[in-house]
């Protein structure tokens, strides 16, 4: 790196050349700032709970790659485990034992899947069960919730219009009408809409689709009601309950958030289930998987065809098995789900004392924070936050060296890293910020 000037900004030259080349400058649009203004950070390394960028300044690290450095960066187990299978492959394109191994860490970790398959994202998850369901049903239509993001697949880019059953209303330029025309998107957390959706197309629908904690409007957790009825109307029309855990997926507890509401609903599990983020440690790499007479309907065995030249990468598996090891030590859980919990706190006290509305949730190493007196239950209400509000907080505690998600529609993350100073500076960093607000 070039020695810095007093005047110079490493981020913002990068961010100049970056959009000469790369639209908006950024390889994923949230990283771009737009949600936020001002220039994106670009990290120059990582290590533990923090990461330092083009200038060299230290930050808290809130986002842990939005979601799958549950250990924080460059945990010594999980480099060690790369470095051996970097020396051994990078890719084959045939089959490894690791590969098996991970199958059954996931298997033995969320017993409702009796079979996985592993790929390299969790768009490419989301497809790849929608098109399971699809055909193991043969039905076309399925619901969908506002604020639930399942990624960047046509079908699955469709926002709700105003009532019940709105069809067909693509959130993204290059998604004809036609593609998303069985696409139901219905509101979050309400019930009776749930049930008259069911009533008018319960016959005809392959799935629900729903994050038990959605991740993209921040967080926001479906009702155990909610949740319990999604599974019963599913069961009764013949409809498959598919669970996306790309982002609660052994990050908000080891059986995932199926476990979480196994515990309020008996017998509650998913029909398909899918997963990504931690369970590769922040390689490139996610799973979908169910029962077994679903996942029997895939290719090579069934009619419903998926495939991947990278999917199960040798590199990718050692990494996600050995952080799969590392959290599953007796109290990893506990103890990351503290810490979620005393940031949360920390932060509503900071605000309360400096008049400030906020709420927070939390579960497992996933919390949120919104500037309401209450938490919100449906995308609707989370679009009602004050944005200018919510920039100025993300900036003071941004130019105090914590890294919060550049956008206020976004989980944050805790990582096993995370100390007991790490928190207790954040809080004290926000206390600051809030007397500004």
């Amino acid at each position: 790196m070039s020695t810095m000037t007093e005047t110079t900004d490493s981020n913002q030259i990068l961010f100049d050349r970056a959009r000469k080349v790369i639209p908006g400058g950024v390889n994923s649009p949230v990283r771009a700032f737009k949600a936020v203004g001002g220039t994106p950070r670009f990290v120059s390394r990582a290590q533990g709970a923090y990461f330092w960028d083009a200038n060299d300044k230290r930050y808290i690290d809130y986002i842990g790659s939005w979601g799958p450095m549950i250990l924080g960066h460059g945990h010594p187990a999980v480099v060690e485990a790369v470095q051996k299978a970097l020396l051994e492959g990078f890719s084959f394109g045939a089959p490894t034992e690791r590969e098996v191994e991970l199958a059954e860490a996931i298997l033995e970790r969320v017993p409702s899947m009796d079979m996985v398959r592993l790929v390299s994202s969790g768009t490419e998850a989301g497809m790849s069960a929608l098109r399971v369901a699809r055909g193991a049903t043969g039905r076309s239509k399925f619901i969908k919730f506002e604020g639930c993001y399942h990624g960047h697949a046509d079908a699955l880019l469709v926002k709700a219009g105003s009532g019940l059953a709105t069809f067909g209303n693509p959130t993204s330029a290059g998604v004809p009408p036609e593609v998303v025309q069985h696409t139901l998107v219905l509101e979050y957390n309400n019930v009776a809409q749930l049930e008259e959706a069911f009533a008018l197309h319960g016959k005809e629908l392959a799935c629900v689709m729903i994050e038990p904690i959605a991740g993209n409007m921040n967080f926001v957790r479906a009702s155990v009601p909610f949740m319990k009825r999604c599974r019963e109307l599913c069961t009764q029309y013949g409809a498959l309950l598919v669970l996306d855990e790309v982002m609660t997926g052994l990050r908000v507890a080891l059986g995932s958030a199926q476990s979480v509401y196994a515990r309020d609903i008996p017998g509650f599990e998913p029909d398909l289930t899918v997963l990504g983020k931690v369970i590769g440690g922040g390689m490139p790499l996610a799973a979908f998987g169910g029962k077994r007479h679903l996942m029997e309907q895939l290719a090579p065995l069934g009619p419903v065809y998926q495939a991947g030249t990278l999917s199960g990468n040798p590199v990718a598996t050692a990494c996600g098995l050995a952080t799969m090891r590392e959290t599953a030590k007796p109290g990893f859980y506990e103890a990351l789900s503290r810490k979620a919990q005393a940031l949360v706190s920390g932060l509503t006290g900071a605000a309360k004392q400096n008049g400030v509305e906020f709420c927070g949730d939390s579960e497992g190493g996933m919390f949120g924070f919104f500037l309401f007196p209450e938490l919100p239950q449906n995308y609707s209400k989370v679009m009602t936050t004050d944005n200018a509000r919510f920039n100025k907080l993300f900036h003071g505690m941004l130019d105090r060296g914590v890294y919060f998600a550049p956008a206020l529609y976004e989980a944050g993350f805790m990582s096993a890293a995370h100390t007991d100073a790490d928190i207790e500076e954040t809080v004290a960093a926000a206390a600051e910020v809030f007397k500004s607000l």
